[in-house]
């Protein structure tokens, strides 16, 4: 697809000019104005900045300790500082910010490493070297991403910095050069894609911000043509991934770093090209990609999430908005526009976005976004997506979200066949999400993680077994309907257990019946002998939830806060347990205490009734 346009195009490129310079002062003062006012207020609280040091201990400290949250504290605070600060001199263009940005530049240019700690290894999936070899820089999501920013505070303030002295653009294009462009022309790194191994959002994510270094900081005209003919392969690569449906097998939180990447890969094809790549917009398979983020909306800040997606993924920005317009999606435009006005001052300047180029492209659509009509009611689909076995289905009251598929997705937990289930926008049964990354996170221990585990889903243990990790643990004959009285799914588990579970099979079936009741049926088989290895129920199924259940009447009626009630038929509850909410990264979604209700059966039909 990608890899065919660029192939086929022998014209010289067009110069790459998405935004205008500081010296374009036109362009600037047009902007949005309360953006420039929040923006230089935003960088006055930089001026005087210290940045940090990043030392080799610093670097050490994830492969001695498997803490990775203090390097990268530290090596994000500079580069928000730094966009803010460029971002402030860009509107005010004064030079009361220049010092503090050339001192930005420079230290982020001595920094050893663009590779973040975790990242530091040549070969996927092997262990991460405890120090970066400064001879062969590693290229990973943050290095690319920093020479993105580098790049684009080069083609912002080349002028104003060459005032100062040449010798600060100077270090940027040596550093960038010696960093990004020489090792992706003359090395491998697996997410280039090789038709082999599977991909994942860095492939795109990745390849988007070398296409911005590249062309908005090289005048190598061969150079930029060999990177544009890679990079196009490797969108092929990515996109190979995704089925026709556009699911993002990462969830809510990576179609930012996946889908709106492959956007701006398709922008900046398009600008270099004079519009080769237009038509891409117009393919079955890129829209569907776009309206992911769109259909996994629940309702405000939420959104369906499975595996590593938190169930708040963020609000939007200029990009879901960007993407919308340019396929054509009026519902996804004004569901952006709205989102992105729910998120006031976090909307407005993106503070905590690492990448400078994002940024812009928010500045200049910022205006647009907030006159956009979003008085019109704002329709999201029932949907079923089969490359994943996404279910998102809902009503006037209750939103219902169940995940089939496999436990081989991308940033995977054992969680097939487990549902999710929201009532009047307030979460009932939940997806807890995933703890702070550490080195374990990424290991061959992944699974020794309380998240990670089927038993802290909405799903059975079986005598002691939970749903193990990979492909072929999977659900089996999915079957759905979508009316418009009411939505069900239905799929054998079986599969998703090991053998040893004595599990002979086990089916799940999900009921939303509009404007009534969700009915969760669970009928399962079991071998004999195996009912007999302990003095526990056979089937244990946990229930995961927000607010604290209680029992109403001996242990088949539970009320959930003050949300709703379930119904017990064919288990009992064994216990309730209260789980504290301690991690920095859960504690973004989950403000107290989670809980989880465990159910044991022993009669081959469990039946919840949610009301």
């Amino acid at each position: 697809m990608f890899y065919e346009i660029a192939n086929n195009y022998s014209h010289p490129f067009q110069k790459f000019n998405p935004f205008s310079s500081i010296t374009n002062r036109s362009f600037w003062n047009l902007l949005d104005l309360t953006w420039q006012k929040q923006t230089l207020q935003l960088g006055e609280t930089y001026v005087g900045f210290s940045y940090p040091y990043l030392s080799a201990l610093d670097y050490m400290e994830f492969s001695r300790t498997g803490n990775r949250a203090n390097y990268e504290t530290k090596f994000f605070s500079k580069r928000h500082a730094l966009n803010a600060l460029i971002l402030a001199e860009c509107v005010e263009n004064k030079g009361r910010f220049l010092d503090d940005i050339v001192n930005g530049i420079f230290s982020i240019c001595d920094e050893s490493s663009w590779c973040l700690p975790p990242h530091n290894s040549y070969i996927r999936d092997t262990l991460q070297l405890p120090l970066p070899d400064t001879s062969a820089p590693v290229l990973d999501l943050f290095a690319c991403e920093t020479a993105s920013v580098l790049a684009t505070a080069y083609y912002l303030l080349k002028d104003v910095l060459d005032d100062i002295s040449p010798f600060i653009t100077k270090r940027i294009q040596y550093e960038l050069k010696h960093r990004i462009f020489t090792p992706y022309d003359t090395t491998f790194f697996w997410w280039m894609g090789d038709g082999r191994q599977p991909m994942n959002n860095w492939t795109i994510w990745c390849t988007q911000n070398i296409l911005l270094s590249v062309f908005l900081a090289s005048e190598d005209t061969n150079f930029k043509h060999r990177v544009f003919l890679n990079a196009c392969k490797s969108t092929d690569y990515f996109l190979s991934e995704y089925g026709e449906d556009g699911c993002c097998d990462e969830g809510a939180q990576y179609y930012r770093h996946a889908g709106l990447c492959l956007f701006n890969v398709i922008e900046i094809c398009n600008a270099i090209t004079g519009g080769c790549f237009a038509d891409l917009y117009r393919l079955p398979k890129i829209k569907n990609i776009a309206s992911y983020i769109w259909n996994a909306h629940i309702t405000d800040k939420y959104y369906i999430n499975f595996a590593d997606c938190a169930p708040i993924a963020g609000r939007c920005s200029a990009r879901e908005y960007l993407f919308a317009k340019q396929t054509e999606n009026e519902d996804m435009m004004r569901f952006a526009a709205a989102d992105f006005k729910a998120g006031g001052f976090n909307s407005y300047l993106l503070p905590s976005e690492n990448n400078l180029y994002y940024r812009l492209q928010h500045a200049s659509t910022v205006s647009e976004i907030m006159s956009y009509d979003t008085s019109l009611p704002i329709h999201h689909a029932d949907i079923y997506y089969p490359s994943v076995g996404l279910f998102s289905v809902r009503d006037c009251v209750f939103y219902l979200g169940v995940k089939a598929g496999d436990n081989a997705d991308s940033h995977n937990h054992n969680d097939t066949g487990s549902f999710t289930i929201y009532k009047n926008g307030k979460p009932m049964f939940i997806d807890i999400g995933v703890e702070s990354y550490t080195k374990k996170t990424f290991s061959p221990t992944r699974y020794e993680i309380w998240t990670m585990q089927s038993a802290y889903h909405n799903l059975p243990t079986i005598n002691g077994y939970m749903q193990k990790d990979g492909e072929e643990y999977r659900a089996q004959h999915v079957h759905y309907q979508i009316c418009d009285t009411f939505c069900e799914i239905e799929m054998d588990l079986t599969a998703a257990y090991p053998k040893e579970s004595g599990i002979l099979s086990y089916h799940r079936h999900v009921t939303l019946e509009k404007g009534s009741k969700i009915v969760i049926h669970d009928h399962y088989s079991l071998l004999n002998e195996s009912r007999k290895r302990t003095t526990a129920p056979p089937v244990i199924l946990s229930l995961m939830t927000y607010e604290k259940p209680e029992l109403q009447s001996e242990s088949s009626k539970l009320s959930i806060g003050n949300l709703g009630t379930l119904f017990i038929s064919g288990g009992s509850v064994l216990s309730i347990e209260e789980i504290k909410i301690t991690d920095p990264r859960l504690l973004l979604t989950w403000q107290h205490a989670v809980y989880r209700i465990l159910i044991g059966s022993e009669k081959e039909n469990v039946i919840l009734r949610v009301s």
